[in-house]
């Protein structure tokens, strides 16, 4: 299927001022999405305003750049919301990215709710972020971890579902798009599955937000995480979104200043919701970035994004061919988001990555935090070409031929 009319892929790459660049004198040739977007000018500028025009602390003082601050801080917060159509800017939590908003459900809503011997599904294919938390918490209070296997292709086995499902199953963590395979996970499926048996279900939408449209009514889920730096913002600052009702309930992540209503010597009471998680001063900056990083990605639109990288993603798979020995890892269209990872028969992967970046080609190589899917695959490593909204099929093209001389190189050394 052909992108929307009126997608423009040069005219976007045109806002990106890093896709300019020269690598040892070829065009760069960006294809590490996965591990963090580039940003448009217009976020780059966006943050060189606000430090410029209104930078302050938030949410205390009385004078007029705290005001503006404070009121560019909580726009930030209500874009967010009505991006991924939130039913209130109350139920997004800025954070310092995904990592640390999983962390946040795991240090509290899991702490209050879960007993020793209740049960949090995961998968085989979860990246670190969405495993560790979890590993910490069942040595903290004994409850127990199961994993949904995936197959060949990077597909979840969900019949095993039934096999693995008992009553103490609380809550269902899993990924969105896998960060390996560019899996698109059934989880509206899954979602309804577990709230049918009274568990709830956490989304890491790392690499889904910026990539497929989003929307919470949708998707149906009690918690979602994801990253500002994904979705061509900045670093530093990622989201939670969490049902209002849940957010009351649970107990506060961090302490400080803030998340307090009023503070004795010897206890304190909690602000109201989302704030009661954002203890001290938060990273106004990266708010007012990701903000104009979603009224930019809303611009575009989300459909015509979801419909450029589909496109990409099946000229590459047929493209990629062309690569004598190569494997593929992944699902393959319509199942497969803008992620490919691929080894070469007697090539190391980062021996593929470094000649690569010769070529200005950039990709990622090694285990991309999934050391366990690694491992089920029975390889130490993979290289990875991940998409964006300004990938071109040219880009693609100069990715198989700089892999045809990676082959040729080895061949001959």
């Amino acid at each position: 299927m052909s992108v929307a009319r009126g997608y423009h892929v040069e005219a976007l790459r045109a806002e990106f001022p890093i896709l300019s660049r020269r690598m040892g004198g070829r065009p760069l040739v960006y294809l590490d999405n996965a591990a963090t977007t580039q940003r448009p000018s217009r976020v780059i500028e966006a943050m060189r305003s606000y430090a410029r025009e209104h930078h302050a602390n938030v949410h205390r003082g009385l004078h007029t750049l705290s005001v503006e601050a404070t009121s560019l801080y909580e726009e930030a917060r209500r874009e967010v919301a009505r991006f991924i159509g939130a039913g209130s800017e109350r139920e997004i939590v800025f954070t310092r990215n995904a990592t640390e908003a999983i962390n946040l459900v795991a240090h509290t809503w899991a702490e209050a709710f879960l007993e020793p011997g209740d049960v949090v599904v995961l998968s085989e294919m979860e990246h670190h972020s969405n495993l560790i938390p979890w590993q910490l918490l069942a040595r903290r209070k004994g409850v127990q971890l199961a994993f949904l296997p995936f197959d060949e292709n990077g597909m979840l086995d969900l019949a095993s579902l039934d096999e693995l499902w008992t009553e103490r199953v609380k809550l269902v963590s899993l990924v969105h798009v896998s960060n390996v395979f560019g899996t698109v996970n059934p989880v509206e499926e899954i979602v309804e599955y577990a709230h049918r048996r009274g568990a709830l279900v956490l989304l890491d939408g790392a690499q889904a937000v910026p990539h497929l449209p989003i929307s919470i009514e949708a998707l149906g889920c009690d918690f979602l995480a994801f990253s500002g730096h994904k979705m061509y913002g900045p670093m530093g600052i990622g989201v939670l979104y969490a049902r209002e009702e849940l957010l009351e309930a649970m107990p506060p992540f961090l302490g400080g200043g803030e998340m307090i209503r009023s503070v004795t010597l010897e206890t304190a009471t909690w602000n109201e919701v989302p704030h009661k998680f954002e203890a001290g001063t938060p990273n106004v900056e990266g708010a007012v970035g990701l903000a104009e990083a979603v009224r930019f990605l809303r611009e575009v639109g989300m459909e015509a994004v979801a419909a450029h990288e589909r496109e990409l993603t099946a000229y590459a798979l047929e493209a990629l061919k062309q690569v004598p020995d190569i494997t593929l890892y992944g699902p393959g269209i319509p199942h497969q988001a803008g992620i490919v990872s691929f080894t070469l028969k007697d090539v190391h992967p980062h021996d593929i990555a470094q000649l690569l970046d010769r070529e200005g080609v950039a990709v990622r190589a090694g285990h991309h935090c999934a050391q366990p899917a690694m491992r089920k695959l029975g390889v130490p490593a993979t290289a990875r070409a991940s998409f964006g909204l300004y990938t071109t099929k040219e880009e693609i093209d100069i990715l198989v031929s700089s892999l045809i001389k990676v082959q040729e190189f080895f061949r001959h050394a």
